[in-house]
């Protein structure tokens, strides 16, 4: 079977409701110097993505596009890896100055933390409830 590697409306979280959900308590984390990755498992069949950079990391709204535009493609072409969380990823200082290159292993990087943090708290929230 073919995968699907769109990036539509149901692959992104689109109000703020969706961004509090995984701000208030997020069991799933991974972190480098310049971007912060937070995930809270979700009850569909796929990851959904927000992305947030304020002003503070990146002044020119050029800059805060292309970083926001490279972490979307990215996540586009990893969706199928990633198991159904939904996640925010944070800028931090820094990520203005990191070539494409380095962002795009930055996030690989990420992705698979995710995936095995993932992993490990459901297994440990399974292992709890039997």
């Amino acid at each position: 079977m073919k995968q699907n590697y769109h990036y539509g409306r149901e692959l992104r979280l689109l109000t703020p409701a969706h961004f509090q959900t995984v701000f208030n308590s997020p069991p799933v984390k991974a972190v480098t110097a310049e971007l912060t990755v937070l995930a809270v498992p979700n009850y569909s069949d796929h990851p959904r993505l927000g992305v947030t950079i304020s002003k503070k990391k990146a002044k020119r709204a050029v800059d805060r596009n292309r970083i926001k535009r490279k972490i979307r493609e990215n996540f586009r072409l990893k969706q199928h890896k990633i198991p159904a969380l939904d996640i925010i990823v944070i800028a931090k200082n820094g990520v203005v100055d990191l070539s494409s290159e380095d962002l795009q292993q930055r996030l690989d990087y990420l992705w698979r933390t995710l995936s095995k943090r993932c992993e490990q708290y459901l297994s440990a929230l399974s292992d709890s409830t039997s």
